[in-house]
């Protein structure tokens, strides 16, 4: 019996970015990103679980707004 190899699905929901990626898009230092969300400035941040998340089109939407 042999099986075919399953090819992932292109993802079709956007993909959640992490502070380190945030602050390589921003290139600004990951501890600015904790600073700025600390107090209430920077990009929208999202809490999922333990974790920070960013929205890539709400960081991009924020940029353009600076």
């Amino acid at each position: 019996m042999t099986t075919t190899p399953t090819v992932p699905r292109p993802r079709t929901e956007p993909v959640l970015w992490s502070v380190e990626d945030t602050a390589d898009y921003l290139r600004v230092p990951p501890k600015t990103l904790y600073e700025w969300r600390y107090k209430g400035d920077g990009p929208p941040s999202h809490r999922i679980g333990r974790y920070v998340r960013y929205v890539p089109d709400e960081v991009r939407t924020w940029v353009r707004s600076r």
